[in-house]
């Protein structure tokens, strides 16, 4: 497959070292280099960034009458604002040019996401950055890449994640997982792997976009992916399910 628009999903997690919180400039320097290289392709790229590095609005939410649910989601919310500015400038740090756009309106540190202008910035070779999900509470970041990849007429969702795809099981806890490297969406949904919401999964499944789960530690990858190949596990509606 060739790819001339991707949707690239970036967790909070690829934006700090493994079991740690916060933001480490290694890790985000590493993704950033990944991220340029893929750029160099021609390929114009969107990213859809998370913020549970800093913190998630669920975290907030169990046994706390304090903080309101639709508070701590929108506090989720800008955590993705404060990634997003780190990566902004990692990327422009090597000669990437970027812009960075908010679900939430701050017009002191990024623009607002406006549909036109963001596929007007993907035509000029930028890179976009899109942070702040939606813009609405109850919603993950994983159901914004998918609305986002469908409303800029990508043609690929792409989920860098800290595994090589698709298992059967958490392949950190369980060394028997099965890797699969293409699945349908309904396997996806009957079988409950926990790749992105289900949300997301019908979204994509109704519009047929397909989605690529991959690994970002692995170098080179994040390029790999968006070239076409396949790097991780492939969902689509057209694969016989391969293991």
């Amino acid at each position: 497959m060739e790819y001339s628009r991707v949707i690239l999903k970036l967790s909070g997690e690829s934006f700090c070292q493994d079991g740690e919180r916060g933001i480490s400039m290694e890790a985000v320097t590493h993704i950033a280099k990944q991220t340029y290289q893929a750029a160099q392709q021609g390929v114009q790229i969107a990213i859809v960034i998370g913020g549970g590095n800093i913190l998630r609005g669920a975290q907030f939410t169990a046994g706390n009458t304090t903080i309101q649910e639709a508070t701590a989601h929108y506090m989720g919310m800008l955590a993705t604002v404060i990634n997003g500015l780190a990566l902004q400038d990692a990327l422009e740090s090597l000669g990437c040019e970027t812009r960075l756009l908010t679900a939430v309106r701050m017009d002191g540190v990024a623009e607002p996401y406006i549909r036109r202008r963001a596929r007007r910035h993907l035509e000029k070779g930028r890179v976009i950055i899109l942070a702040a999900g939606t813009g609405s509470p109850f919603v993950t970041t994983d159901t914004a890449a998918a609305q986002r990849a469908l409303e800029l007429g990508a043609d690929a969702l792409l989920k860098a994640t800290r595994v090589d795809g698709i298992y059967s099981d958490d392949p950190e806890k369980n060394p028997h997982a099965v890797f699969y490297r293409e699945l349908s969406y309904e396997m996806v949904r009957n079988q409950n792997l926990r790749v992105m919401d289900p949300t997301a999964i019908t979204q994509c499944m109704e519009h047929g976009m397909p989605i690529v789960v991959f690994n970002y530690n692995k170098e080179g990858f994040i390029e790999r992916a968006v070239r076409g190949e396949l790097v991780g596990t492939l969902v689509s509606s057209d694969v016989i399910v391969h293991q």
